[in-house]
């Protein structure tokens, strides 16, 4: 069995952005010379996500408004995590958004159902923030 590991690094202009990581996970993929196996796709930050979905503009608009009512970013006084950094809002999202990825590779390809898209969601962003990339089989 051959392991790949990578860690992708990303920096948004906006503190709330969802980015289509899909290209670079298969540049890994193609990196790693694995046909069959797994990829896990990480957020090594507790303030960013990584999920799957579809890769449609007002679905990620709908996101934003969605998680907006969940959780608000302001006021920042709402929260008694807030103190030091105002980012209880960016937390909670991550924990609604999820964590990871895991997604089968099967001859040599992401094995995606219709429309999936893998995606970086940043809830706290305008700094570098990383994703880790672990990639497992033959």
């Amino acid at each position: 069995m051959k392991s790949y590991r990578k860690e992708l690094w990303f920096e948004t202009k906006r503190r709330r952005e969802f980015l289509r990581i899909t290209p670079q996970i298969n540049q890994c993929l193609r990196e790693s010379g694995i046909q069959e196996g797994f990829v896990l796709v990480n957020a090594m930050h507790i303030t960013a996500s990584v999920f799957i979905n579809d890769n449609e503009s007002g679905l990620h608009s709908d996101f934003e408004e969605w998680l907006e009512k969940l959780a608000p970013e302001k006021p920042y006084d709402q929260y008694a995590h807030n103190g030091a950094e105002d980012n209880a809002d960016a937390h909670l999202k991550r924990t609604i958004m999820g964590r990871e990825v895991v997604v089968a590779v099967t001859e040599g390809q992401l094995d995606f159902g219709p429309w999936e898209e893998i995606f970086y969601g940043e809830f706290d962003g305008k700094r570098r923030k990383r994703v880790l990339v672990k990639i497992i089989g033959e």
